[in-house]
C-alpha cells in the first residue's frame, strides 16, 4: 500500500506550468498599469474625484462632521478612512485632506480645516494630532441624497463594510476644482473653472443638446483658478476646451506704481496657480545677482492674512516695464498649465472636451434623480399602504377593537386583522403598533391629510419618471440652488496677447479719445461731451497727470481701426484700438512699454490711424510719408507696413544729432507743407518724392537757416477747401489759404508763414484745417480749450494772427489737436490734460482768465509780401529772409 501511495505522489516539477515570459510581464503591467489609472490617479468623471478623496468626504460623513456641527481632531478622520475604506499611508490620506482645504489649491475648497494648513510658500500642514476638520456646506451639496439609493456601492478591501462608487455629485465638481495625476503611461491635469460659467453652459447643454462648443465657451471662458492671475492669451484655451488638450499662459497681476518723486516699483498682489511664492522670491534674487535680470534694488515680501503683496523696488534709471517683461520672461511670474482633460468614462480613461465633461455629468445627475425619485417613490407607496390599512381600522374601529381584544396573543391578533379586513401583515403589524391616541378624531384627521398629500407626491413622482422633460428642469432647478448658494465671481482675468488679434464681432465700433503723454502713457476714453469756447475763452482743466508730464497727442479713433506709432528714434509699432487700455477720468493712463515693446528712451512722435491692414488694393494705394526734425522727407508704401511684429520695425534710418518728427497717409498725390520755427514754410508735390525701402534715410524736404532752426510740422492736402492753420508758442494762430503758398521743388527755404516777432514767439504748430473741423489747444499748465475754426477767418501768410488763448507768464503751448466736428463733442471734456509743474511754480487745478474779444491793440497786419523770387527749387536769399524784414 505504501508503495502504491507513493507511486501515486506527483513530483514538484509536475506543476510547474511553463509559460512566456514576455506574455507573463504584459499581463501583469497591464494589470498594475489599469490598477493604478482606475483606483488611484485619475478621477472619475461624473463627481470629478479619485477614490482617496471620495473616501475621505465619505468617512467624515460618516463621523457627522457637517457643516455645522463641532470640528473634530484630523487624526480622528485619517484613522477612520484607513480602518475602513484606503488601507494605505496615512500620510496619503492626511495630505489628501489637507488639499481639499486649501484655498489657493482648490478653486471650491471641500473641507473646514482648522490649525495650520500650510501655506502658498509651500509651509508644511501641521501634524494630523493638531489640527481639526469638518466638511464645508458645498462637499455637503457632494453628498447629497446619498441615503436614497441614487449610486452603486461596493465592498471595501477585506468585505466588511460597503463603500460608493461614486458620490451622487450636485455640483460639476469636475469642472470647477479640476483634477491632477499621474498614471501608468497616461497623466490628467485638468483646470479649475468659475462654478457660475460652468453652471450657466450646462444648463445650455441641457436645452439644447446639439450645442457647439463654441457657443458653451460664450459661458465658460477659460479656466478660473484659485490664486487669481492673468491668463496671457485665448488661443490655448480655445484650444483646451474644444480638444481636451491645450497650454494656458498664467501671468501674476502686477502694477506699476510711482513713489517718491521718481522712483517706481512693481507691486505683484496675485501669483500664478501652483507657484510657490518663497522659491520664486529666492530664484528671481539669484537671477538678480547673477546679473540676468537687472534694474531691481531691492524685493520685499509683504503678503499677510489679507493676502499676497511682493513689492520689486526699481533702480532710479531702470525703466519699471521692461524690468517686468523680464520678469515674466525669467521667472514663475508667468508661467504655463498645460490642459490634458483625460478622466475616467464607465472605468475607461477618454480624454473629454468641454462638452463631453458637461454631456457625462448631466447624464450622470440624470441617473441619480431617476434613482432618488424611484427610491421617493417606494417609500411614499410604503407609507400610503400602511395609511391605507389605519384608514380601514379607523373605519371599522368596534370590530378592530373586539377582535384584538378577544385575541389571545398579539400574532393571533395579526391573522385575525389579515383575514378578517383583507389586509397585508405590514397593515396588520401598523395596526396593533397604533397607540389609543390615534384613535381621536384630531388624529383620525390627520392620517386622512397625510394619506391624501402622500397621494399627491405619488402622482408628481410617478410623472417625473414619465417625463424627461421635467427630470432636466429638476437638474437645472438644482444646479440654480447651487450657482445661488456658492457662485462668485471669476478670480483670474483673461487678457489677449498682442500677438493675438481680438474678435471684433463682440467689440462696439464706437468712437473713443486717444491721448499719449510725452512720457509715453496712453490710454483710450469713450468720446464725451466738450464744450465749444469762442476764441479766447477760458479753458477747462484736465485730468491729472505725471510730473513734468502732458499730453502730447490726442486722437480721435474708432474702436476697430488700426493704430501706427512711430517713435522718435524711428520704429514702427502696431495697435488695434480697443486694444488700449481704457482709462478713467483720474488715471493717468497706462504705460506704452506694458502694451508694446517700446524702449524707455523712445517716445512717441507720430501717430497714423489705420482702417485695414489686410486690404491689398489699400496697402498698395496708400503711403507713409514721414519728416524729421533737421527737413528730411521720406515717402513709402503702406504695404512695407502691413506685416505686424510685436517687437516693431524700422521705419526711416535716422541720422546723428536728428529725430522723426511727423508721419501722414496719403494716397500718393498730396500737396506736403512743412513748417520751420523760425516761421518759413516750404509747399511741394508729393509726388516729387519718389517711394524708397523702410529702411532708407529719404531725400532733403527744407533747408535750414541756422544750426538751432528745426521743422515743427508737417501737413499732407488733398483738398482745394482745406487751409493752412499755424500756432505759435505764446497763444497766436492764423489760418491762411493754401493757395497763399506757392508750389517749389522739395529742398528750399521756403517762405514767410507766420511773422515771428518776441509777442507772438516761435512757431509750434502746423495743422490742415476746414471749416468741419474744431481746433484743441493744450498749454503746458493743463489748461485745454476747443475752439471752431469757422471762427477763424483766413489771413495773409505773413501776419502775427490773432491770440487764440490767453497764457499766464512762464506758460506756453504744449500741444495742438484738430477735431472733426462730425464726432460731436459738445460738452465739457471728460477727459484731457493736466501738466503738473514744479513745486516752485505750481499751476495745478487754475482757471485762467481769458479775454473772449480780439485784442484791439494787436490789429491783424497783413504787410506787403517780399520779392522773395521763389521760382521751383529756388531759395531765398540771405537780405530777402524773414529776419531781415521790418517788424510791422
Amino acid at each position: 500500500m505504501a508503495e502504491e501511495t507513493g507511486n501515486e505522489q506527483q513530483h514538484p516539477e509536475d506543476r510547474i506550468i511553463p509559460i512566456n515570459i514576455e506574455d507573463e510581464m504584459r499581463s501583469a503591467y497591464i494589470d498594475y498599469s489599469m490598477s493604478v489609472i482606475v483606483s488611484r490617479a485619475l478621477p472619475d468623471v461624473r463627481d470629478g474625484l479619485k477614490p482617496v478623496h471620495r473616501r475621505v468626504l465619505f468617512g467624515m460623513l460618516d463621523l457627522g462632521l457637517n457643516a455645522t456641527k463641532p470640528y473634530k481632531k484630523s487624526a480622528r478622520i485619517v484613522g477612520e478612512v484607513m480602518g475602513k475604506y484606503h488601507p494605505h499611508g496615512d500620510s496619503s490620506v492626511y495630505d489628501t485632506m489637507v488639499r481639499m482645504a486649501q484655498d489657493w489649491s482648490l478653486r471650491y475648497p471641500l473641507v473646514d480645516g482648522q490649525g495650520n494648513y500650510g501655506s502658498v510658500d509651500g509651509d508644511s500642514p501641521a501634524a494630523m494630532r493638531y489640527t481639526e476638520a469638518r466638511l464645508r456646506r458645498i462637499a455637503e451639496e457632494m453628498l447629497a441624497d446619498i441615503n436614497k439609493d441614487t449610486i452603486d456601492y461596493q465592498l471595501n478591501f477585506d468585505d466588511s463594510i460597503e463603500e460608493p462608487t461614486v458620490l451622487p455629485a450636485r455640483i460639476p465638481n469636475l469642472l470647477v476644482n479640476g483634477a491632477s495625476g499621474i498614471a501608468v503611461g497616461m497623466a490628467t491635469n485638468m483646470a479649475p473653472h468659475n462654478l457660475r460659467e460652468v453652471i450657466d453652459a450646462t444648463v445650455a447643454y441641457i436645452d439644447n443638446r446639439d450645442i457647439e462648443i463654441s457657443e458653451l465657451m460664450q459661458h465658460v471662458k477659460a479656466p478660473d483658478f484659485p490664486t487669481g492671475g492673468i491668463i496671457y492669451g485665448v488661443e490655448g484655451i480655445r484650444e483646451a476646451l474644444e480638444t481636451g488638450r491645450g497650454r494656458v499662459v498664467l501671468r501674476a497681476r502686477a502694477e506699476i506704481e510711482t513713489h517718491g518723486h521718481d522712483r517706481e516699483r512693481i507691486i505683484v498682489s496675485e501669483i500664478p496657480y501652483q507657484v510657490n511664492k518663497s522659491i520664486m522670491i529666492k530664484a528671481t534674487a539669484d537671477l538678480i545677482n547673477d546679473k540676468k535680470i537687472e534694474g531691481i534694488s531691492d524685493i520685499r515680501d509683504e503678503s499677510n492674512r489679507e493676502g499676497i503683496r511682493i513689492v520689486y523696488e526699481i533702480k532710479k534709471d531702470a525703466n519699471a516695464a521692461i524690468v517686468l517683461n523680464n520678469l515674466y520672461k525669467y521667472t514663475s511670474l508667468q508661467t504655463s498649465f498645460s490642459v490634458n482633460n483625460i478622466a475616467l468614462v464607465k472605468g475607461r480613461p477618454m480624454q473629454l472636451n468641454l462638452k463631453d465633461l458637461i454631456h457625462y455629468f448631466v447624464e450622470h445627475r440624470h441617473e441619480v434623480v431617476i434613482r432618488r425619485t424611484r427610491f421617493e417613490l417606494a417609500d411614499a407607496q410604503k407609507r400610503a399602504h400602511i395609511l391605507e390599512g389605519l384608514l380601514i381600522a379607523l373605519d371599522h374601529l368596534d370590530e378592530v377593537i373586539r377582535l384584538i381584544r378577544n385575541s389571545g396573543t398579539p400574532d393571533e391578533a395579526r391573522e385575525g386583522l389579515i383575514t378578517q379586513f383583507e389586509l397585508s401583515d405590514i397593515q396588520a403589524r401598523a395596526i396593533l403598533d397604533m397607540t389609543l391616541r390615534r384613535l381621536t378624531g384630531l388624529e383620525r384627521d390627520k392620517i386622512k391629510a397625510e394619506y391624501a398629500e402622500l397621494m399627491k407626491q405619488i402622482d408628481y413622482l410617478k410623472s417625473i419618471l414619465a417625463d424627461e422633460s421635467l427630470r432636466m428642469q429638476i437638474i437645472k432647478d438644482e444646479l440654480a440652488e447651487v450657482k445661488e448658494k456658492y457662485g462668485d465671481k471669476r478670480k483670474t482675468e483673461i487678457m489677449h496677447s498682442s500677438a493675438e488679434m481680438m474678435t471684433e464681432d463682440f467689440i462696439e465700433n464706437e468712437d473713443v479719445v486717444i491721448t499719449i503723454s510725452r512720457e509715453g502713457y496712453i490710454k483710450r476714453t469713450p468720446l464725451t461731451e466738450y464744450r465749444t469756447q469762442g476764441r479766447g475763452g477760458k479753458g477747462s482743466i484736465g485730468s491729472n497727470s505725471r510730473d513734468a508730464d502732458f499730453i502730447e497727442h490726442l486722437l480721435i479713433a474708432s474702436n476697430h481701426n488700426y493704430m501706427l506709432f512711430f517713435t522718435e528714434a524711428g520704429r514702427c509699432f502696431w495697435l488695434r484700438v480697443f486694444e488700449i487700455p481704457e482709462g478713467t477720468r483720474t488715471s493717468k493712463g497706462r504705460a506704452i512699454q506694458n502694451i508694446i515693446n517700446i524702449p524707455k528712451e523712445e517716445n512717441i512722435k507720430a501717430y497714423i490711424k489705420i482702417i485695414n491692414l489686410k486690404d491689398k488694393e489699400y496697402l498698395e494705394n496708400n503711403f507713409i510719408i514721414m519728416c524729421t526734425k533737421k527737413g528730411i522727407i521720406k515717402k513709402t508704401s503702406l504695404e512695407a507696413y502691413s506685416r505686424v511684429r510685436s517687437n516693431g520695425i524700422n521705419a526711416i534710418n535716422i541720422n546723428d544729432g536728428d529725430q522723426l518728427l511727423e508721419a501722414r497717409l496719403t494716397t500718393g498725390s498730396s500737396e506736403i507743407l512743412m513748417a520751420l520755427r523760425s516761421g518759413r514754410a516750404i509747399r511741394f508735390n508729393e509726388k516729387t518724392v519718389r517711394p524708397m525701402g523702410r529702411t532708407a534715410t529719404g531725400v532733403r524736404g527744407i533747408s535750414l537757416d541756422t544750426d538751432n532752426d528745426e521743422v515743427v510740422g508737417m501737413i499732407a492736402i488733398n483738398s482745394s477747401e482745406t487751409t493752412v492753420l499755424v500756432v505759435s508758442e505764446n497763444g497766436y494762430g492764423k489760418r491762411t489759404d493754401i493757395e497763399d503758398y506757392r508750389v517749389t521743388n522739395r529742398g528750399g527755404k521756403g517762405v514767410r508763414t507766420l511773422n515771428i516777432t518776441e509777442k507772438t514767439g516761435l512757431l509750434v504748430a502746423i495743422k490742415d484745417v476746414t471749416d468741419k473741423d474744431d481746433l484743441m489747444i493744450i498749454n503746458r499748465s493743463g489748461i485745454i480749450i476747443r475752439i471752431a475754426v469757422s471762427g477763424l477767418r483766413s489771413m495773409g501768410r505773413a501776419t502775427q494772427g490773432v491770440r487764440l488763448i490767453s497764457l499766464k507768464e512762464g506758460d506756453a503751448i504744449a500741444s495742438v489737436a484738430t477735431i472733426e466736428k462730425e464726432e460731436e463733442v459738445a460738452a465739457e471734456i471728460e477727459e484731457a490734460v493736466e501738466h503738473l509743474l514744479d513745486a516752485e511754480n505750481p499751476m495745478t487745478n487754475q482757471e485762467h482768465p481769458i479775454d473772449n474779444e480780439d485784442d484791439e491793440d494787436e490789429p491783424d497786419i497783413e504787410p506787403e509780401e517780399d520779392e522773395d523770387g521763389l521760382d521751383d527749387g529756388a531759395d531765398l536769399d540771405d537780405d530777402e529772409t524773414e529776419e531781415n524784414q521790418p517788424e510791422k
